[in-house]
């Protein structure tokens, strides 16, 4: 590993940062966790549309025939399927989601994973997010996606909602290992994640400087004052010109972050890697997993989470987790027309794949 001055440690290998010792040690102790989550829970809603054609007598349009629907949780509920895939033994997730159909069939597909359902509000003033995802086969007869239908309440929570979830949020803090705060919605104030949950979430880091609070936005890192901060390099460093070096803008900016926080900020990139920026130090890339084969990289940043917060909470250091993230991630990216997850036998099976690679 040769320092680059002033910028990052590149050519970090894939797996070199991690040993087999710690890898089975932090497999070994999942079980064990218990991992708060607060954040935009959706449904995501799978159509699988027959290739039967039929009018509608009363329009004329074709009516499409639906003859199998897939319901699974979305946004935090990706976190939460990978987590339970990975072997976390219990996942307490806080969060508001409306009190109607949708919203039962989400609990349904909620209460199947190793879930506590306690902290989630259900508010009759909102509407439960959901992504509905009209799947029809192409002339191959290869699945492909329609225009998503999406329904979501576009306003801010109520104050009573704000308040009830702070209280909430609060508890499963002081009883959980840690956190991880998913920031799933871009329009100001409308997501679960707002300025008084931030407000909280920045009191309680300043409290409890030992506990991991993981924070994942799309649109506010630069929001948070307290936690460790994860994004992509869109999310971590905005718009990069064409010409500019995708890893040097990361570098620069989840330098600043890190500065900021005080904490570590992590930057996925893709196929590069994860860049780790840590206070003192200069960041380093730890080097993507390669992987063949046609991808499909939906869901690989919260792949990507469920590795690095359970190698943090289970002992290792930023640089082991995110190659820890890197090994979960490059396994869900070859699960094609799904959100994929990994278990721990895959995790293993890849690192030694790995390491044979050299």
């Amino acid at each position: 590993m040769v320092p680059r001055p002033g910028r990052s440690n590149f050519g970090t290998g894939p797996a070199g940062m991690i040993t087999q010792d710690r890898l089975e040690s932090i497999l070994t102790s999942l079980p064990r966790l218990t991992i708060g989550l607060v954040g935009d829970l959706f449904l995501d809603r799978y159509l699988q549309i027959d290739p039967v054609h039929e009018l509608s007598i009363e329009t004329g349009l074709e009516a499409y025939q639906v003859s199998n629907v897939r319901n699974s949780p979305g946004a935090l509920g990706t976190v939460l399927n990978n987590l339970a895939a990975f072997g976390v033994g219990l996942l307490v997730p806080v969060t508001v989601i409306g009190d109607d159909g949708h919203g039962y069939d989400l609990l349904k597909e909620i209460r199947k994973l190793p879930v506590d359902p306690s902290q989630i509000i259900c508010s009759p003033r909102r509407l439960t997010p959901t992504y509905t995802k009209p799947m029809k086969p192409d002339g191959g007869g290869v699945p492909r996606e329609l225009n998503r239908i999406d329904v979501r309440t576009r306003q801010a929570l109520s104050e009573e909602e704000t308040k009830l979830l702070c209280q909430r949020f609060e508890k499963v803090f002081h009883t959980s290992d840690g956190m991880i705060v998913l920031d799933q919605i871009v329009a100001p104030e409308q997501g679960v994640v707002n300025v008084l949950v931030r407000s909280l979430l920045c009191d309680l880091a300043e409290q409890h400087p030992e506990k991991l609070i993981f924070v994942d936005s799309r649109a506010n890192l630069s929001k948070f004052q307290r936690g460790t901060l994860k994004g992509n390099l869109t999310e971590i460093a905005g718009r990069v010109d064409h010409d500019e070096n995708p890893v040097s803008a990361a570098t620069s900016a989840a330098a600043a972050l890190c500065r900021k926080t005080g904490r570590p900020t992590f930057c996925t990139l893709g196929d590069r890697g994860i860049l780790v920026a840590r206070p003192g130090e200069e960041p380093t890339l730890v080097a993507g997993v390669r992987v063949a084969g046609p991808l499909d990289i939906v869901g690989a940043g919260d792949a990507a989470t469920s590795g690095i917060v359970t190698s943090l909470l289970a002992g290792a250091d930023e640089l082991e987790a995110a190659t820890m993230g890197n090994l979960v991630a490059s396994i869900t990216v070859q699960q094609l027309g799904t959100t994929g997850t990994a278990t721990p036998d895959q995790v293993h099976r890849r690192w030694m794949e790995t390491v044979r690679q050299g």
